[in-house]
């Protein structure tokens, strides 16, 4: 991790791009929650939530992820970006996996090629807000990058 910038001067909309990913998240689990209330837990449905296939537990996971995304936003101090890194990458895994199996009968998540995209988007989103959020004090963030090369800062 010693290329990822440490005290970088655009760590707030980094923060921001974070929440917002989180505070998405949230809003696509509890109108998913509401729209597929009564169905099965697992397996493809005709419901949509905000132009994306989803069944109750995509709707679960998603609203669990945002929530956990958005207390670590809150809790700043380094906790955000280890939560945004390693849940933006499960939420790539988790699109890969709609990817392969959006229409076959292992689709559990009740994934479209939307929920894909959108899931895909969203991770990404997180995993660069946690590439550029982390903070030290000025004596452990070590010297920028143009004074290590010998270079005017």
């Amino acid at each position: 991790m010693a290329h990822n910038p440490v005290n970088h001067p655009l760590r707030p909309l980094y923060r921001v791009v974070g929440f917002l990913a989180g505070a998405y998240l949230v809003v696509f689990g509890i109108v998913g929650l509401i729209r597929t209330s009564g169905e099965e837990l697992t397996g493809a449905n005709d419901k949509t939530v905000l132009g994306q296939g989803t069944n109750t537990l995509l709707s679960i996971i998603m609203l669990a992820v945002g929530v956990i995304v958005l207390i670590a936003t809150a809790i700043g101090r380094n906790v955000d970006t280890a939560v945004n890194k390693y849940f933006g990458w499960g939420l790539l895994v988790l699109g890969t996996f709609g990817l392969a199996f959006s229409r076959t009968d292992a689709n559990i998540f009740g994934q479209d090629i939307h929920t894909v995209v959108v899931t895909y988007i969203v991770g990404l989103a997180l995993i660069t807000s946690s590439l550029y959020s982390k903070v030290a004090p000025a004596g452990e963030a070590g010297a920028p990058r143009q004074v290590r090369e010998g270079r005017a800062a």
